[in-house]
């Protein structure tokens, strides 16, 4: 991805693109996003964006496999997530969905990934540590809890869900403290120009209604301005 672009979706939040890839696409309908409300470790900390790193956890109940079974499996995981492309994003299933319990996600995992060269974690799962977590590797998560329970990784590299949106390993995410999304390879390039138009247009409406002397007259020809622009 050209470094450019990369910064410019870095710079603006995950409404933002969704609104954008509209853009791109001519007609609203694009739905590869999260539903439901999220958590996010660094609120403040602005976007993330990075090729998805997939796998799926557990941890209400202990793993029924053998230990060792269990361990190499954990050391694979650890070896999928140090490669492939960068920038690259943890996206991680709780197999246990709502009754999720084990946080996978605390001040040792984070800085592991941080190291490895991740951008950030996006789970349905749960997090902790908070406070203790390394400064840029935000983490999008469903809750926040004290215990790791009995959490084991599960699956490695396959597609996963999180908060309704379905991820394959290697597709690029955008994600922020409202949600996530996952944006089409195909339309990297047209976005450079989309969003910009997009942060453009909006001013149309955002300056004129954050005046001193905005009134309904004011709105009527900022709307009408808004509304052309977008055609």
């Amino acid at each position: 991805m050209d470094q450019s672009l990369l910064d410019l979706l870095r710079r603006v939040d995950t409404p933002t693109v969704c609104n954008a890839i509209e853009v791109v696409e001519g007609k609203r309908g694009f739905d590869r996003f999260t539903r439901g409300t999220v958590l996010c470790s660094d609120p403040e900390g602005g976007a993330v964006v990075g090729y998805a790193r997939t796998a799926r956890i557990a941890a209400a109940v202990p793993p029924d496999e053998a230990p060792e079974v269990i361990k190499a499996r954990r050391m694979d995981y650890y070896r999928h997530m140090s490669q492939g492309p960068r920038p690259a994003l943890a996206v991680i299933e709780d197999m246990d969905g709502t009754d999720a319990v084990g946080a996978f996600w605390g001040e040792i995992n984070t800085t592991v990934h941080k190291g490895f060269g991740l951008a950030g974690a996006l789970t349905n799962g749960v997090m902790r540590d908070l406070g203790d977590l390394p400064e840029g590797f935000p983490v999008i998560a469903g809750s926040v809890g004290p215990s790791h329970a009995f959490v084991h990784v599960r699956e490695i590299g396959t597609p996963v869900t999180v908060f309704g949106l379905t991820v394959a390993d290697g597709e690029l995410i955008h994600a922020d403290r409202h949600g996530a999304l996952v944006i089409p390879e195909g339309h990297l390039p047209e976005l450079a120009r989309a969003i910009p138009k997009l942060l453009e247009t909006e001013r149309l409406v955002l300056d004129p209604a954050r005046a001193p002397d905005f009134d309904f007259e004011r709105f009527e020809a900022a709307w009408a301005a808004f509304e052309k622009a977008r055609t």
